[in-house]
């Protein structure tokens, strides 16, 4: 079936509640870091599938361990007998997961559902009521992870009335319009909503993510997430941290808060977790994830399938070395990036570790002014030349770099090319936009 005839029946059948859309492309086969469109048309992809395909597309290996599952053991519901690589694929996420404590895993479907556990379980396990997070933080969607976020997607939602959000440290856009000294800004901030309307000894448990990735892939300063974890020890508050899109590897490290030598209570995965497969897990601390027996379970939660496919995602991601490969062609990225953005004025930032890359677009750098429909033109412009790129943030203005961690230096060199030339072409007007209002995706 040619891809305008796909595209009229998606547009018939499938639901608006179910697209996020940034071009008119649907997709027939893929390989490594391309995909193949219904025409034949190849694209070198820097999205990952929303940093799914982590270990890449296609990859035969994972083909074999999940024909092979299916054959000696197509499911067996983990609630009531579980299989082998349930407890194996447990086994070896503790093991990655730093923390000198007792830990046990927990396994869902999807980072939402992992979050909404976390939503649930770290008040009933405190005996506190309260939970807080962070402006800008997309957890998931269903009501328990929707209810935890603070992103405009879920912002049409009611979710429930336990959650205090308070600003992300965002060294681009301080909440308070002041970058310097953020952390300190940042930590008065959280003072001050412990003094009035979230009592400290009332708080069960603070969730965010190392990288904001969703709400404009943000990195906040490394001595704020320090100082976080030292206010959950003085308070006995559980630190929770959102790994779901930059876990398992991205930015060079098995986990982002890795980076700020950090231990937290809980983690939360998904997205890459299943190299392709559904699949998530919250991995931590025993007395937390014990404390309702049969309290959040899923029919197909761990099944045989997708937990084989995780554990050999992660077997590849050792055997070839892939944290140290992201952070080797992230760092090209950004360097080539920023000679990018000496030739374009709406280039306002660029920030990034290892294969979690960011580029504002704004109108101007002096007012910062987020050129939203730019960006979405970026995104579209990029797809017409073959190369997909998607846009994330509140305000729809960041272009988000998250390909395969497999992608090599030519692959990356190549994107840079067509990212260069969907600048140029935008920049000069070579676009339609009414066409880019159609498939502006955030924005």
């Amino acid at each position: 079936m040619e891809q305008t005839e796909l595209l009229a029946k998606d547009d018939a059948f499938i639901a608006e509640a179910l697209k996020l859309r940034f071009h008119p492309m649907t997709v027939k086969s893929a390989e490594g870091c391309q995909l193949q469109d219904s025409n034949g048309k190849c694209y070198l992809d820097l999205t990952a599938g929303w940093a799914v395909a982590n270990v890449g597309y296609g990859r035969k290996s994972i083909a074999e361990k999940i024909k092979q599952q299916y054959e000696e053991l197509s499911f067996t519901t983990q609630l009531s007998a579980p299989s082998e690589t349930m407890i194996q694929l447990a086994e070896k996420l503790i093991d990655l997961t730093p923390g000198d404590f007792d830990k046990k895993v927990w396994f869902g479907h999807s980072g939402s559902d992992a979050n909404d556990l976390i939503s649930k379980f770290v008040p009933v396990a405190t005996g506190r009521s309260k939970m807080i997070s962070f402006m800008g933080a997309y957890h998931g969607q269903t009501m328990g992870a929707s209810s935890l976020s603070g992103h405009s997607a879920q912002a049409k939602f009611e979710g429930r009335g336990n959650v205090v959000k308070i600003p992300y440290p965002n060294l681009y856009r301080p909440f308070s319009g002041i970058s310097e000294n953020l952390t300190e800004q940042s930590l008065h901030f959280l003072n001050e909503v412990f003094q009035t309307i979230c009592p400290a000894e009332d708080t069960a448990g603070i969730i965010l993510e190392a990288v904001q990735s969703d709400g404009g892939m943000i990195f906040p300063p490394v001595e704020f997430l320090r100082a976080l974890r030292e206010i959950c020890d003085t308070h006995g508050i559980y630190l929770i941290f959102d790994e779901v899109k930059v876990g398992m590897g991205r930015t060079g490290k098995w986990f982002s808060f890795e980076h700020a030598e950090i231990v937290p209570d809980a983690v939360v995965l998904g997205k890459a977790l299943g190299a392709g497969l559904p699949i998530s897990a919250v991995v931590g601390r025993k007395e937390l994830l014990d404390c309702v027996s049969a309290g959040h379970l899923f029919t197909a939660s761990g099944n045989p399938i997708s937990t084989a496919a995780a554990l050999e995602g992660i077997r590849i991601i050792e055997e070839e070395q892939l944290l140290a490969n992201a952070e080797k062609q992230g760092n090209l990225f950004i360097n080539e990036l920023k000679k990018l953005a000496e030739k374009y004025e709406c280039i306002g930032d660029i920030r990034g570790k290892g294969l979690a890359i960011g580029v504002e677009i704004v109108e101007d750098r002096m007012t910062k002014k987020p050129a939203t429909l730019k960006t979405a033109a970026l995104c579209y412009r990029a797809y017409e030349l073959g190369l997909l790129v998607y846009n994330v943030g509140i305000h729809g203005n960041v272009l988000e770099i998250t390909p395969p961690l497999s992608m090599n230096s030519e692959e990356v060199v190549d994107s840079l090319q067509l990212l260069s030339q969907a600048f140029m072409d935008v920049e000069a007007g070579n676009i339609d936009l009414e066409e880019v209002k159609q498939y502006s995706g955030w924005g």
